[in-house]
């Protein structure tokens, strides 16, 4: 059945891998906007949105951007304020400034065309060897594995290999990874390995007695995913300041430093001294991950003075949905249904611009 020695597969149960998963894949694959779609751009920007994002919160917002930036062409010309605009709420911002990045690149060296083959697309500012495979094999029909967290977790189940997160174990997930991608449609393989992770063998509480390969699997059931780490906590507090101006009503908010590791170039509201608001009631109390810290936020409506800064903007609240936010700072506007108004206005036709200064 298998090389126990090593857990590979034999090359003839590859064969009886391929063909069961993908009799499985025709059947329950997902309906995504992004499948069946005959364009490596596509492939491309959904790969990247999907990175460390659930499909389901990907959909969306893979929609509008295509709308919004259906050829590379027209991302490459766009504004990143207007391209983090799109992708406010995705979260991991750079990876829209690397996308954006990438498709000036493109019309500048390779005339808006993505390149045909992984070698070529390793060369692309942002694209690292996962999304190049993902390129190459769903969009030119390269064989190469394309190899993600589901995937890993696949083939050590299946081959019966605890987890190894150094070179050697690295290098076997990927070679067994490679031996089963097939000449003909190796993007639909990817994709269904991709999709067997996903849906069936999930990290916590796999649906073994659902899964197309539970015959050539070592472990079945009986897996060595290592548990996630525990979570940090963090609590923080910010401020909701408002203004009327011009018979318009304006909030105050921070624009994140573009150096800034973490959602640089974001906007969010202003963080407050907890000190400062001591004996006050928040108007809203929420909780928020982001990677693997909990925040614990509150938000005030401030009695003292806006503080002013070369880094805070006052926003018309009837332009708010044009703005390129941080995930919390939209969670919180729309709580508060300050959000909620910018949105019914902007569909009356209301097109007021942002507004620069204390």
């Amino acid at each position: 059945m298998f090389d126990i020695s090593s857990g590979a597969l034999t090359p003839e149960r590859v064969q009886q891998f391929r063909r069961k998963l993908m009799q499985w894949y025709r059947v329950h694959a997902r309906d995504l906007p992004w499948r069946n779609i005959d364009s490596p751009y596509h492939t491309w920007v959904s790969e990247i949105m999907l990175q460390q994002t659930r499909v389901n919160a990907v959909v969306d917002y893979y929609r509008r951007f295509m709308e919004q930036f259906p050829t590379v062409i027209a991302l490459a010309l766009a504004k990143e304020e207007d391209v983090l605009a799109a992708w406010s709420g995705l979260g991991y911002y750079r990876r829209a400034r690397m996308l954006h990045h990438a498709a000036k690149f493109l019309v500048a060296e390779h005339e808006g065309v993505l390149p045909n083959n992984a070698e070529a697309l390793r060369k692309l500012p942002g694209i690292g060897e996962y999304t190049c495979a993902a390129i190459a094999s769903i969009g030119f029909g390269e064989r190469i594995a394309v190899v993600d967290g589901n995937v890993e977790r696949v083939l050590l189940r299946v081959t019966g290999r605890p987890e190894d997160n150094t070179s050697t174990g690295r290098a076997f997930v990927r070679s067994q990874a490679q031996a089963l991608v097939p000449a003909r449609h190796p993007g639909d393989h990817n994709q269904a390995m991709m999709e067997l992770g996903a849906m069936v063998c999930t990290p916590r509480e796999p649906h073994c007695k659902e899964c197309p390969v539970f015959d050539l699997c070592i472990t079945r059931g009986e897996h060595m995913t290592n548990p996630r780490p525990r979570m940090r906590s963090q609590t923080v507090a910010y401020g909701v300041w408002l203004r009327n101006k011009e018979n318009a009503t304006h909030v105050l908010l921070r624009k994140r430093p573009v150096t800034e590791t973490l959602m640089g170039g974001m906007v969010e509201l202003p963080l407050i001294e907890p000190e400062k608001v001591l004996g006050t009631e928040p108007v809203l109390r929420l909780r928020h991950a982001i990677t693997r810290t909990n925040y614990y936020v509150e938000v005030y409506k401030p009695n003292f003075r806006a503080p002013s800064g070369k880094d805070l903007i006052w926003v018309r609240t009837t332009s708010l949905d044009r703005v390129a936010f941080t995930g919390l700072a939209k969670k919180i506007l729309v709580r508060l249904d300050i959000m909620r108004s910018s949105l019914r206005d902007r569909a009356k036709g209301t097109t007021d611009e942002l507004e620069a200064g204390s």
